[in-house]
């Protein structure tokens, strides 16, 4: 009898995009048109030249995203998934996930084809129904477009739609972004992405970041809730900090990132997790495009990392879903009793910020909003542990108490 195969997950990351936003960090490139068959063909070369890597798995889940990787045009996607198709073994029932914009992703009989090549999934940077927000932000496409776009997806058949918002944006009101809620809602997708907007340093925002009026902390928090309250009364179940679905359409792609799942990923700044190994490409798209022809180094990271030492992944990971920390598992996978996180998780439990539900323990809303702080005290009690632990063992004391 053949082993089954392990489940896996394909990131292809396409770093074109038509204008960098204010906000954007991600390893993406504007005016870069002119070298889009290029990537297209070392992507292409360098997915046939990996997956003998990928011999022993099943991939599940197929992910484009980028930059706008609607922008790489239908024909080139079509080439890559179809290089992915003949390479990899893949599921029947595989998630395939193409991340786009409203402005490249209004050509109904375009996203036809691309379903009928084998994406069934769609996430649009929706991002807010006021014109004035998007521009404020530097999105090139309109709240006309974005309706456009979700209507012409459904036309081609695509059963599986996305939108991601974000909240916080400069001078944004509270009634704003629940009016923005209220529009992304009425377009019936099945799953929503709700992001705080962060203003990360090098970006054009953050140079202007003092008379840009961005929303306080308080009115953050205040939009944040109101979210989880109102997407949860239109049917959405949050399954992850920022991430709502309606039953079963949890996107399985992003959920192998959140529960130490393995990937391959594949492009110019893209990361990989496979084999006990965590690796990455170098940001660079004409090195990357050299590389694979030359078959030189791509590499910007690459460690091994022993199961054992993946505790603080996973309860750092754990935490940010509504599944939260099941201490059997942690227990059975780390060979180490979960009882030394209680103390702090009743504390946080007191303060409203945790629940013990079903033998899981798992934040709520408000315990979502000061996440970092909570997963920050939940590792210290972890370092703490080990601490104890390795005290005993230098005094040769090895009946240190397990329970």
């Amino acid at each position: 009898m053949k082993p089954e195969k392990k489940p896996l997950g394909l990131y292809i990351h396409i770093p074109f995009c038509k204008q960098k936003c204010t906000y954007c960090d991600f390893y993406s490139l504007p005016n870069s048109e002119s070298r889009m068959d290029d990537y297209t063909e070392a992507l292409c070369a360098h997915l046939s030249e990996m997956s003998p890597y990928a011999a022993g798995y099943l991939a599940d889940t197929v992910y484009f995203g980028g930059g706008t990787p609607s922008y790489l045009g239908e024909k080139r996607l079509i080439k890559i998934l179809k290089t992915v198709l003949k390479k990899y073994h893949t599921a029947k029932d595989a998630e395939i996930t193409l991340e786009a914009n409203p402005d490249s992703a209004g050509d109904w009989k375009s996203l036809r084809n691309l379903r009928k090549a084998g994406f069934n999934r769609i996430s649009l940077g929706m991002q807010s129904a006021c014109d004035g927000e998007l521009r404020e932000i530097g999105r090139v496409h309109t709240a006309e477009q974005t309706a456009a776009a979700v209507e012409s997806a459904r036309k081609a058949g695509f059963q599986n739609l996305s939108l991601d918002l974000i909240y916080g944006l400069p001078s944004q009101t509270v009634e704003q972004w629940r009016e923005n809620l209220s529009a992304a809602a009425a377009l019936g997708p099945e799953h929503l992405s709700c992001y705080g907007l962060k203003v990360e340093e090098g970006t054009p925002l953050s140079t202007r970041r003092e008379e840009a009026c961005l929303p306080g902390d308080e009115a953050q928090a205040d939009m944040y809730l109101y979210a989880v309250d109102y997407l949860a009364g239109q049917g959405y179940q949050q399954y992850e900090i920022s991430n709502f679905a309606r039953e079963g359409l949890a996107s399985r792609h992003n959920l192998k990132y959140w529960t130490l799942g393995e990937y391959m990923g594949f492009g110019p700044g893209a990361h990989s997790d496979l084999g006990g190994v965590r690796y990455a490409y170098e940001k660079d798209l004409e090195g990357y495009i050299r590389g694979v022809r030359e078959h030189g180094p791509l590499l910007s990271e690459n460690d091994h990392i022993p199961p054992m030492d993946r505790d603080i992944e996973w309860l750092m990971l754990g935490l940010r879903t509504v599944r939260g920390l099941d201490p059997k598992v942690f227990e059975n996978r780390f060979r180490r009793r979960f009882r030394c996180f209680l103390p702090f998780l009743e504390e946080c439990r007191q303060a409203g910020y945790a629940v013990c539900e079903e033998g899981r323990w798992h934040l709520t809303p408000r315990g979502f909003l000061v996440s970092n702080r909570i997963i920050g005290g939940v590792l210290d009690a972890l370092a703490a542990e080990k601490r104890r632990r390795a005290d005993a063992a230098a005094r040769g004391d090895f009946r240190i108490d397990q329970d």
